[in-house]
């Protein structure tokens, strides 16, 4: 059996219940796919939109839903051995990638070289909606998974001073009639890496250039001490990452100080006497 078969074999058996039951049930759930959908995969280069891009194949293959997918790389500025690590990546698993390049990392470096990833980030998601529209697509598919979304819970509360979280699917405000999906959104991080290992798999795991330039000190970095803490936390409560997550599908609006709802705030004291 070629080695491609045997990764998406493993998706679907090994894997079956920590990653396809719950990258479908996503789908699902969520309604993130429909029949005439045209989704640009995009894929940096980590075990994250690897996967995801596996999960869509296979989907795609053998599910009931007809839909198109483009799997695309940008390449914002990459070394010339992590552009190469993602094609053969891309060739070992059998993914036809499409790469795009841009000059992103040389924009951000001239500009805000003290602090380049929120420029970065947003450069990128440009980049990608504008991309997403030449090729004709509705919807643009992202990597991020069930720890990125508690993780980012846990960083607007602590952080930002506001609850809020990384929702499944986004209609895009600037790019009409394009949305974001995240079919990977209930799938852990945990069998994601066991995923990787199990098939020997190696991806990069940061192809930023200022990380690998020294310009961020990354141990330092927000999202780490958040995944600290919830490691520490589980080890007393071993419902901790479901709890968080499931506290963000069950907001009792009675018992909050107030909420924010298209742009206007409410206070409870609005109706306190009513």
């Amino acid at each position: 059996m070629e080695f491609y078969k045997e990764v998406e074999r493993s998706i679907i058996k090994k894997f079956r219940k920590d990653i396809w039951r719950k990258f479908t049930k996503a789908i699902t759930d969520y309604n993130l796919l429909q029949d005439g959908d045209k989704i640009m995969v995009c894929i940096s280069g980590g075990k994250d939109s690897f996967l995801l891009a596996k999960c869509i194949q296979e989907i795609q293959r053998h599910g009931k839903i007809d839909f198109k997918a483009y799997f695309v790389t940008m390449d914002p500025g990459y070394k010339k051995e992590n552009r190469e690590k993602i094609i053969n990546n891309a060739k070992l698993l059998n993914i036809p990638l499409e790469i795009f390049k841009t000059d992103i990392f040389a924009s951000v470096d001239a500009i805000a070289s003290q602090s380049p990833c929120y420029l970065c980030a947003r450069m990128r998601r440009g980049h990608l909606y504008n991309y997403a529209k030449q090729l004709g697509c509705n919807k643009i598919a992202l990597g991020h998974h069930f720890n990125d979304v508690i993780e980012t819970t846990l960083l607007s509360m602590f952080y930002g001073s506001e609850v809020k979280t990384m929702l499944p699917k986004l209609h895009s405000e600037n790019y009409e009639g394009i949305e974001l999906i995240r079919p990977l959104y209930l799938v852990k991080e945990a069998a994601i890496v066991a995923w990787q290992k199990s098939n020997n798999l190696e991806f990069l795991n940061c192809a930023c250039k200022f990380t690998s330039e020294n310009y961020l000190e990354v141990t330092s970095s927000k999202r780490k001490e958040i995944k600290l803490l919830i490691s520490n936390l589980r080890k007393m409560n071993p419902e901790i990452d479901n709890n968080i997550f499931k506290s963000l599908d069950n907001i009792n609006l009675n018992c909050v100080l107030g909420y924010k709802k298209d742009g206007s705030y409410v206070s409870f004291l609005d109706t306190y006497d009513k």
